[in-house]
This record gives C-alpha cells, structure tokens and sequence, in this order.
C-alpha cells in the first residue's frame, strides 16, 4: 500500500477560524502571531484510497502559517516551519510527501526541504499544468471561443506553473500574452518559446493592460492578494484561476455574469476515500491536482521527487497525465467561487456574453 504525506496551510485566519471557531474572538494581527510560534498539526487521516487494483493512505499535515506569512517572513524560518509539517507527515508512515499552495512556492520550490527529509518531495505542479490546460480548452470550447483565434493571457507567466503552461499553449491560440513582474524573465521566456514552437509572444508587463485584451486568462500567480478585477475583463471572457489563494476578486462573482471563472487544478478521485472528513471548501472525492499528483505517485509505487524546483518539462506534464488517466482520475466538473456550476448556467454566461457584444456592435 503507498502511504503518502501532504502539507496544507490556512489561506487566511478565516480559515482557521473554520475549524477552531473560537479563534473569530481575536484579531486576525493576535491569530498570526499566535501561529507563527505553532507546531504543525494533524489535519486528515485519508484511508481505504482504491483505485484500479492499487491502494493509498495519506496523512493531511497542516503548517500554521497563513498564505501573507509565507510570503513576507523570512525564508529560513518559513522553510523550517514547512519541513517540520512534512517530518511530522513522515513520522505517520508517509514515503513521499506533497506540498501543497504557497508552500511550494517559498525559496527553491521544494529542493531545500526535500534535502532535509528522508522521503522524496513533490510539488505537484506537473499534474497542476496538465488540468489546467484541460480545463482551459473545456471551459473556451464551452463558451464558444476559438482557440485558434483567441487572445490566451497567462497571469504570472514567469512561475513554474506558468511558463510551461504557455510553453504548451503557444502553438494552439491566436495570440499569447505574458504577464509577469519581472520583464527580463518575460523576455527569456518569450524566447524560449519562440525557439519551441516559432510563436511570437507578446509581454505585457501591466497585468492589468494585459487582462483586458484578453479572451481567455489563465491565471497562475503566487501572489497573496487578488489581482483580476471586473472592470478589466471582456464580455465572454473565460478565467482560469488555479492559483492558491485565487487570483481573480470576489467581486467578478458579483459585478460580471457575463465572465465564466473557473477554479482550476481540480481533479475528481475515483471512488474516494475514508476518513474524518477535512473541509477545503470541496466535495468529498475532489482534490487539487498537486494533491493527486502525491496520491498517483503513492498508488504507482513511485517514490522520487518528481516534480520539484521552478522548472517543469513538457515530458513530466504528459508523463503525469498518463498515470493520471491510468488510475482513472480525471477533471472534476467546474466550480467557481467555491460553487458548482451547472451546464445551464454556463450557458446563461455565455448567453448574456453574447448579448452584451452585440449591444457594442450596435451602438452609435
């Protein structure tokens, strides 16, 4: 049987207050500091994980620290915090351990840490990659977008999860638009793509210029605050936001029901699994695609780092995939904000979509 750890983290103090309600008491200023100094604690015990012949367990670790705090404290200390929630995972018998949201993105992307455990690391992002294209190309075909004359936007375009994410789109979409902080890593990577396919990538520093003339967006930051907001998004646009905590605001859900938004990197697990059940804000037997990427690699046997620092092959994404495909996992219906969506509303997005452009054409 694989035996699997995953490291978790509260995106905010919201979060902890779900599972401690007596923590809405306090300041989320005193919550922080108190969870700055905590241990990591045990969140889930997943058992009974079947799947085609191949059996999982998995243990949930939780590291205290909320999605600003692993941004903006030191490295070192952030990366002693992550590597004692992943020690404590290998304590409950795990033999490879995932990180899971910002904790695969602080310092070198896993290597520090898998250095310092005696089980393989692995970030998940390979797995990530590969729903999120899917899920892209679904949610366009959906809302009547023609890949090949579309305007593909990749929010964050620099980061592991990004830049192979472009690399693999480039050479399906009318236009590809990178967006990024820095514009020497846009460059590089505009080059590389260039060298790949022959595809003339636009950069785009101004995230915000670059939403706007966008058709669909894939949104993949590392960022702890929200950076796409209503006013900058088309008639019919389609986001993408796989990014943890989300990129697109809240207020899209409210102000825009002409825009389909979409959480990515969500993946249906066959059959579930037992256990206390763990509230993510998902429905049992749906997990984050760097979650299943540790679980495929628990059923498979396989304990190396797969996926691990900020560069991600084309190979790895299409290897992951297949074992994905393999074990039967495959991408959960869409949810967006935390809720599902049914076929009607969707069509009811793109229906009001389409009413809205001819509203344009039409006017003086």
């Amino acid at each position: 049987m694989g035996k699997f750890g995953f490291v978790i983290h509260p995106f905010d103090t919201s979060d902890v207050a779900r599972k401690f309600p007596l923590v809405d008491r306090f300041s989320s200023e005193w919550v922080e500091s108190f969870l700055k100094h905590a241990p990591p604690i045990n969140a889930q015990h997943m058992q009974n994980i079947r799947v085609r012949g191949a059996e999982a367990e998995g243990w949930l670790v939780a590291t205290t620290l909320t999605s600003r705090q692993l941004l903006d404290l030191p490295v070192p200390f952030v990366l002693r915090k992550i590597v004692a929630a992943c020690k404590k995972a290998e304590r409950q018998g795990a033999q490879i351990v995932g990180l899971g949201a910002l904790t695969s993105v602080v310092g070198d992307a896993g290597i520090t840490v898998a250095r310092q455990l005696s089980v393989p690391v692995t970030t998940g992002n390979s797995y990530t990659v590969a729903t999120a294209i899917q899920a892209t190309c679904q949610a366009a075909g959906l809302m009547g977008i023609d890949l090949g004359r579309a305007n593909l936007c990749v929010v964050g375009a620099t980061g592991s999860i990004g830049a192979v994410c472009a690399r693999m789109m480039a050479a399906s979409v009318g236009r590809l638009i990178l967006t990024a902080r820095s514009e020497e890593k846009l460059e590089g990577l505009a080059g590389m793509i260039f060298s790949e396919s022959s595809v003339l990538a636009d950069i785009q520093p101004d995230l915000r210029e670059a939403v706007r003339e966008a058709d669909i967006i894939l949104a993949v930051s590392s960022a702890a605050e929200e950076l796409i907001h209503p006013e900058d998004l088309k008639p019919g646009a389609v986001v993408c936001d796989v990014a943890r905590p989300r990129d697109v605001s809240q207020r899209v859900a409210a102000e825009r029901d002409d825009v389909l938004v979409i959480e990515g990197g969500l993946v249906e697990v066959p059959g579930g699994w037992d256990g206390k059940p763990f509230s993510f804000g998902l429905p049992h037997g749906i997990v984050y695609a760097c979650m299943a990427e540790t679980m495929l690699l628990a059923l498979e046997g396989r304990y190396e780092c797969f996926t691990l620092g900020r560069s991600i092959s084309v190979e790895q994404v299409r290897e992951i995939d297949a074992l994905a495909r393999k074990h039967g996992f495959q991408l959960a219906a869409f949810r967006s904000f935390e809720r599902l969506l049914s076929p009607n509303e969707i069509l009811g997005i793109r229906q009001r979509a389409e009413q809205k452009r001819k509203k344009k054409i039409l006017a003086p």
